[in-house]
């Protein structure tokens, strides 16, 4: 599995990641304020049925249920100790998903989720390198053992975590002897600079050489921000896969929810757009959900 994604990131292929999963679980019933990766283990039909809706939309690359699932994340939830039992589950329902969705000739990954341990850095916060480096080895061995094709860290915004996060998945590839592709997107606020101040050029001369398969941007403040990231990005890589899986646009609140202002049809022309700028990973993020995706694969596919 792992060879064909990895040839076909080097031929150049597009291919559609998935969308949003907190709120589609909320949307199923999840308690607001309860970690989505509790549900890896107490509704995991649930969760097979969310990985089902984005394969059956025409994802080809469908993240695990684990954006918090760091044990920073989920001891201050109340379920570190449950960090392990949390990410290998989410990614054996993904596995068995993608089984049950299997067609001839149709490639269909796993990505291993990890995100922001929610904490700062040290000098300006407590969190130290180290600390980081041990917790996203943790919760990438976890996704390993689960069975996943590829590690995929996201919506960072530091440098050092964003390093600490590679360098973690890597070793914990190392551990157990493999050699899949690991991604990594940041989430950028305009200008194509991260909150922390960091440019989409900078995060491209200090993390690809880690040992990346794709970079760019996911989340996000809306999709003007995705443009500049993929040039700067481009410019300092000509040729690499990059990854555009931006927001459904910017939100608003209206009666107390939070919409998006970005109709399917319109968030997957600026999809293809992003395309021709080198994006060969793509898809959507917050205020998405399967119709995002359904809009992309059919502007891709023409």
């Amino acid at each position: 599995m792992e060879k064909s994604l990895t040839q076909s990131l080097s031929s150049g292929q597009i291919l559609v990641a998935d969308g949003a999963t907190g709120t589609m679980l909320m949307d199923a019933g999840l308690p607001a304020g309860t970690p989505p990766e509790t549900w890896n283990s107490e509704q995991p039909e649930q969760v097979v049925r969310l990985y089902q809706a984005y394969l059956n939309a025409g994802s080809q690359i469908i993240l695990t249920n684990t954006f918090g699932g760091s044990r920073i994340k989920l001891e201050n939830a109340g379920y570190g100790d449950r960090t392990v039992e949390y990410n290998r589950a989410a990614a054996v329902l993904a596995r068995q998903a993608v089984a049950d969705r299997k067609t001839a000739g149709q490639l269909r990954f796993v990505a291993g989720d990890i995100g922001p341990t929610g904490e700062m850095m040290e000098p300006l916060g407590s969190l130290t390198y180290e600390k980081a480096l041990e917790v996203f080895s943790e919760e990438a061995s976890a996704l390993l053992e689960g069975g996943v094709d590829l590690l995929w860290i996201e919506t960072m915004s530091d440098l050092e975590e964003a390093r600490a996060a590679v360098l973690g998945a890597k070793a914990a590839l190392a551990q157990r002897g493999l050699d899949l592709p690991v991604f990594c997107s940041l989430s950028f606020t305009g200008r194509g600079r991260t909150m922390m101040g960091l440019s989409a050029r900078q995060a491209a001369e200090e993390l690809w050489p880690l040992g990346l398969s794709a970079i760019g941007a996911n989340c996000g403040k809306g999709l003007d921000v995705i443009e500049p990231v993929l040039q700067q990005m481009a410019e300092v890589l000509p040729g690499v896969p990059l990854i555009a899986k931006p927001n459904a646009g910017l939100p608003r609140v209206v009666d107390g929810q939070t919409l998006y202002d970005t109709p399917p049809e319109a968030f997957a022309e600026k999809i293809e757009e992003f395309t021709r700028l080198g994006a060969r990973i793509v898809g959507a993020c917050c205020g998405s959900n399967p119709e995002y995706i359904k809009a992309i694969r059919a502007r891709l596919t023409g």
